[in-house]
């Protein structure tokens, strides 16, 4: 008779069993690249803490989506750089503005072909590098903040974004963009809320690819949420979809697959997790030490974020996954 056991072995046997009964399966139609442009360089600037990363230009961010779209990746997401920074963040909705203009610049040389997302924050244009305008205590605003989001979003919309991407954890910030698209006629943008967003120690490469340095050695632990705590973070998506959010996200992810696995049980709007700057760089140091296999273990870990239940994935990898032939 043989162990009962035995039958799930059989099906490991070859590459190609392996293959006919996996469970869960990355494609390239899950990823979302993230990219970032800067306003004051003439040439790409890689960051250091994030190999194979740049900083773009706009003219070498037009080359890098042609050819991410040519790949068959359906997404990215953009983060700017100003040259100027003051204490409300205001190059986040000038029309301008290094976010806006480059929206304008791919939506040119994409059309419809890629899906163009833009993260809606202020941190990377604020010069004390919260999230929001501070109160005299050093506090955020949250309700200043959230009409400033608004903006924001409005001029993303407007030059061209197809999904908002709101990232700062403020109260109420999906219902105040929503009402200010549908506002301005913007039906057809869609938010994707940043809504599980936690005050994580893995978001270290991120700031320095976009020149964020907090204030006075603080954090934002008072908005972002308590790493210890899960439950919390599916009342947070709650209030994010009942606000209207189209798309739901998580981040971190690889520590926060337990979230993930939960917010897909109980919610049923499309779902995404951001393989954030730590975990790609941990990968990348170590494979760079030949500690590991470093393509093998990034395909282990996108592929385990799409076992616990993303829909989307916005990683880093996206680019040498889909040259891989994901």
């Amino acid at each position: 008779m043989g162990f009962p056991a035995r039958r799930l072995r059989r099906l490991r046997r070859t590459p190609a069993l392996r293959r006919l009964v996996a469970e869960a399966r990355l494609t390239v139609d899950d990823l979302v690249a993230p990219l970032f442009v800067r306003e004051d360089i003439s040439a790409p600037a890689p960051v250091v803490s994030l190999p194979g990363v740049v900083q773009h230009t706009r003219e070498s961010l037009r080359k890098e989506v042609r050819e991410l779209a040519g790949l068959g990746i359906p997404g990215v997401i953009l983060f700017g750089i100003p040259a100027r920074k003051d204490a409300e963040g205001s190059e986040a909705w000038n029309p301008d503005g290094i976010v806006q203009v480059a929206l304008r610049d791919l939506r040119d040389e994409v059309g419809d072909s890629l899906v163009l997302m833009a993260d809606l924050c202020l941190d990377e244009y604020t010069d004390h590098g919260h999230c929001g305008v501070l109160l005299p205590d050093g506090a955020v605003d949250n309700d200043a903040t959230i009409e400033l989001y608004a903006r924001t979003a409005l001029a993303q919309g407007e030059a061209g974004a197809d999904v908002v991407a709101p990232s700062g954890m403020m109260d109420g910030q999906v219902a105040a963009i929503r009402a200010a698209l549908d506002g301005d006629g913007r039906t057809d943008v869609a938010i994707l809320a940043y809504a599980a967003k936690y005050a994580s120690a893995l978001y270290g490469p991120f700031r320095d690819a976009v020149d964020v340095t907090i204030a006075g050695g603080g954090d934002r632990k008072g908005y972002q949420q308590d790493w210890h705590n899960g439950r919390e973070a599916l009342a947070e998506i709650a209030f994010d979809v009942e606000e209207g959010a189209d798309m739901v996200m998580v981040k971190p992810a690889l520590a926060y697959l337990d979230v993930i696995a939960a917010a897909r049980a109980r919610f049923d709007v499309p779902l995404a997790a951001y393989h954030v700057s730590g975990e790609y760089a941990m990968v990348k140091a170590a494979a760079e030490r030949g500690w590991i296999d470093g393509d093998a273990v990034a395909l282990e870990q996108l592929t385990a974020i799409k076992r616990a239940g993303a829909d989307v994935i916005l990683t880093y990898f996206a680019r040498e996954l889909a040259e891989r032939g994901l």
